[in-house]
């Protein structure tokens, strides 16, 4: 300490002051960011998480804290989890399978074991594979068999870049097995009626929805459901197919990117709060297949088809899904390549 005293002595009582307030700032905002967070999620889950955010931040203050400062990014679920892996300071995710996760673990980023921290293998709802197609369903379409039919264009994206394209495919490969039906022939003759791949399952909707283009839309469910809210039951149907996929989007904290203990501590209840029944309402008020109904609106919870659904542990886990079908020179690069 004696070789700071003469610097000491030249202070005078305005610069100290000064300095004071200049580490009250450094505090204010240190704890400014503790209260910060960034979901990065997938892409249909942007108007539930708008909702969520304000219910959460509502319920966090009565808990007796600050207002947060919460944050989300959306695009194809697979373009997301490598912009964590590269460097985007995500203190959570929120994404459509749990494989792009996995890639987020293997960066180091969290641990191996995330599925085991929540409820349901870290999957506060589910959701599946629909079809959306014109008002009246011109073409006819009514399960999976029909998309392969000459004259009928498709919309789904890319399964490279977005999760939900790759639970399109495997719903598509389901059905053609349950039907006795060679699956690789059969979802290599569904691609040839693809007539663009978008790289999101928002930009596919879009595509299909906005710019009229194909006949039919492979969407998550609650995208089907918020098309027809948004456009009008009058503009689209939606068509259930006989057999589809009980999709996962699991969430998980990212360790590496938490910078304080409160900052952990609302990364961890902004997930556990998911699984409230205030959150669990919610999640059925957007159109997704969530657990607890003790809060739902009765008709929120009715409006789901029963239907045949096939579980990704069918096919092996994401572990051998992953490179099989979708890693470079797997199956999907196979069918699409050569058409």
């Amino acid at each position: 300490m004696a070789r700071f005293k003469p610097f000491q002595q030249r202070i005078r009582a305005g610069a100290l002051a000064t300095v004071v307030a200049g580490l009250m700032a450094l505090g204010a905002a240190s704890s400014l960011q503790a209260q910060s967070l960034l979901n990065v999620s997938y892409d249909p889950t942007r108007e539930f998480y708008r909702d969520y955010n304000a219910v959460f931040t509502e319920w966090w203050q009565a808990q007796g804290h600050d207002v947060p400062t919460l944050e989300t990014s959306h695009g194809g679920s697979g373009s997301q989890a490598r912009a964590v892996m590269e460097g985007l300071d995500a203190q959570v995710v929120t994404l459509a399978l749990a494989s792009d996760i996995d890639k987020i673990a293997a960066e180091g980023k969290l641990p191996a074991d995330w599925q085991s921290k929540l409820p349901h293998n870290a999957a506060p709802y589910t959701s599946t594979i629909v079809f959306l197609v014109r008002e009246g369903n011109p073409k006819g379409i009514a399960d999976w068999g029909d998309l392969t039919q000459d004259g009928i264009e498709v919309i789904t994206p890319n399964p490279k870049t977005s999760g939900g394209a790759r639970w399109n495919y495997l719903a598509a490969w389901a059905w053609a097995e349950r039907n006795g039906v060679d699956p690789k022939a059969f979802v290599h003759k569904l691609y040839a009626n693809v007539p663009v791949l978008d790289s999101g399952a928002r930009g596919a909707t879009t595509t299909f929805a906005q710019r009229g283009i194909g006949d039919a839309l492979l969407a998550w469910e609650n995208e089907a459901y918020l098309a027809l809210a948004e456009m009008g039951e009058d503009a689209f149907d939606i068509v259930v197919p006989s057999v589809s996929i009980r999709a996962d989007p699991p969430i998980a904290v990212v360790e590496a990117n938490i910078r304080s203990d409160d900052q952990r501590a609302l990364a961890t209840a902004y997930l556990d709060h998911l699984y409230s029944p205030e959150g669990q309402a919610l999640a059925f008020k957007h159109y997704y297949r969530a657990w607890d109904t003790t809060a739902a609106n009765p008709a929120d919870v009715a409006r789901f088809a029963k239907l045949d659904l096939v579980g990704i542990e069918d096919f092996g886990g994401w572990s051998k899904v992953q490179p099989e079908h979708f890693g470079d020179g797997g199956i999907f690069d196979q069918i699409y390549v050569s058409q």
